[in-house]
């Protein structure tokens, strides 16, 4: 007889959706792991009350569906960043800031109910530019001219955080986009810009490159 569990297999177990198991685990209703990383221990899986996991989750609601609660909370978007996107909700999930419960990982699909608790927020301008890449004219507006900007990430002041390859040779009108890996640790910029003079404190926050141009956290 099996004696721990996956999350698949605690859902399997109790007859109830992995999101729903997901849920169950982040919310109290079953308990935390304790076999290992995402696994339990048999006693634990057998020990969760199968009627409480199942009405627990609400949903669960696609990235698209956060993504525009999100947008609606800000109230008047931010200037250069026109609304939350899927993959915003994505850089949440990997944030801690809402619970994966299924579907692809950079547009998961996420609780309501999580959502809703997020958007109320007050301080939901500063995670989203805390925790999402801007682009190169966002970035830009917030720390100074584009070419400045440009300037700062030629010198590696301001690392990437990871990076696209894009196949532009379209095949039934689709685009091939190939992940790399990620660069994580970004340069020391200098106490001064050496062309003004004037002090500059950057913080060491990440710059995704894309495809003709860079996303960055704001300083």
């Amino acid at each position: 007889m099996r004696e721990t569990y996956d999350e698949s297999e605690a859902a399997g177990r109790l007859r109830v959706p992995v999101a729903a198991w997901r849920w169950a685990t982040v919310s109290g209703v079953a308990p935390a792991a304790d076999a290992g990383p995402r696994r339990w221990s048999r006693a634990a899986v057998e020990g969760t009350d199968t009627e409480a996991v199942r009405p627990a989750l609400r949903g669960p609601a696609g990235a698209t569906w956060a993504a525009d609660r999100l947008t609606e909370a800000l109230g008047e978007p931010l200037r250069f960043r026109p609304r939350v996107t899927p993959a915003a909700v994505g850089h949440l999930v990997r944030a801690g800031l809402l619970t994966y419960l299924g579907g692809e990982p950079a547009y998961p699909d996420v609780h309501p109910d999580q959502v809703a608790a997020l958007a109320r927020r007050r301080d939901l301008p500063a995670l989203l530019d805390h925790h999402v890449p801007l682009g190169p004219d966002q970035a830009a507006h917030r720390s100074g001219r584009r070419t400045d900007f440009d300037q700062v990430v030629r010198l590696g002041w301001i690392a990437p955080v990871g990076s696209v390859d894009i196949d532009y040779k379209r095949q039934s009108g689709v685009t091939t986009v190939r992940s790399t890996p990620p660069r994580t640790s970004p340069s020391r910029p200098p106490s001064a810009h050496p062309w003004t003079g004037t002090p500059c404190a950057p913080s060491p926050s990440a710059v995704s490159v894309r495809a003709g141009g860079c996303r960055c956290r704001p300083c």
